[in-house]
């Protein structure tokens, strides 16, 4: 049997446990496992692009376990009634192949996602940090918001968004959880004093949401909202200035920021911060930029996450998901009792 989480049970989960206490949970085994980066299968994402959207499976294996999740990609769905973005995602034993847990992951990527932030920005920003820009208020921006008040402190918001109903429902959301928002009229306006920038688009499109001009010495970047081939959201000279920080670099060189530069454009892989291999942030005046489009291996600490932790408990059903025949070698004895005779 397969250890199941459907929709009502993973936001059942939730809203029990606290989502902030589940970005904190997940940022640990974010750190467990980018410590032991190479242990893992890497590749990039398997991705099928329409007009419409994109498609993509995201697997990866440490050789005990193996994960992959799906998840779309289609910014012109809220205006036909469905989310922008859905996923589900598997565990699986390696050792015999069999799928062990099974889980909904549009709620748990949003956790995820921002968990991921959260934990690259206590490597990478200022310790002082204190005001956090968000140029895009979306169905990602709460999580990215509790995430960074989780890991960083932050509680003070300047935020813009060029669709005023997503700023009323992010300020509805999140004023009475006591944080200190401010709705900025334009972009510039929302990165005035702000230390960190959390730039979250939807557009599938090369844009330049975040001007180079905008950009003071000392700020971090959180990048989130690139994931595709031809979607960008920062003023390339941006890049220029600032050092690059990047999940899997070939995966990021197809649909991050620097899609838009040279193949030689210089990156560090954040494994090699959490190591210890490479320093992060060097001085107070240093611009650094996580490029992040997502990778395989945060959905396989999110799920690891979410699998340990409502083990035995009524969150969890057990699914029937793989036919075990009495004998192994006799799959077809399964249906053949049932079949019509004459």
């Amino acid at each position: 049997m397969t250890s199941f989480v459907d929709v009502r049970n993973m936001v059942g989960w939730v809203a029990s446990t606290g989502p902030e206490r589940i970005i904190s949970g997940i940022i640990e085994y974010l750190e467990q496992d980018f410590a032991r980066w190479e242990s893992f299968d890497k590749t990039p994402r398997v991705a099928s692009h329409t007009p419409f959207g994109v498609i993509e499976l995201m697997p990866t294996s440490d050789h005990e376990s193996y994960a992959f999740k799906y998840v779309n990609g289609h910014p012109s769905n809220p205006a036909r009634g469905y989310q922008t973005v859905t996923a589900f995602g598997v565990l699986a034993d390696v050792h015999n192949g069999y799928p062990t847990f099974l889980a909904e992951m549009t709620v748990l990527t949003a956790l995820r996602t921002a968990a991921t932030s959260a934990f690259v920005a206590k490597l990478l920003a200022r310790p002082d940090s204190t005001v956090m820009a968000m140029v895009g208020t979306g169905s990602q921006a709460e999580f990215q918001a509790l995430a960074f008040r989780t890991a960083l402190g932050i509680t003070k918001l300047r935020v813009y968004d060029v669709d005023p109903d997503a700023i009323a429902k992010f300020v509805r959301n999140m004023l009475p959880l006591g944080f200190e928002i401010e709705v900025a009229g334009n972009a510039a306006e929302a990165l005035e004093g702000a230390d960190i920038v959390t730039t979250c688009t939807a557009d599938k499109a090369r844009n330049a949401v975040v001007a180079d001009e905008w950009i003071r010495p000392g700020m971090h970047l959180n990048a989130i909202g690139g994931d595709c081939p031809g979607k960008t959201e920062l003023d390339p000279a941006i890049l220029d200035r600032a050092s690059v920080f990047v999940e899997y670099t070939p995966q990021t060189r197809i649909e991050g920021e620097i899609q838009a530069k040279a193949p030689d454009f210089p990156v560090t892989e954040l494994w090699e911060v959490v190591t210890g291999r490479t320093a992060g942030r060097t001085s107070p005046d240093q611009i650094t930029l996580f490029d992040s489009v997502g990778f395989a291996i945060e959905d396989f600490s999110a799920l690891r996450y979410a699998r340990d932790q409502v083990a035995g408990t009524h969150f969890e059903q057990r699914i029937d998901l793989v036919a075990s025949p009495d004998d192994p070698k006799d799959l077809f004895g399964l249906v053949g009792a049932f079949s019509p005779v004459g």
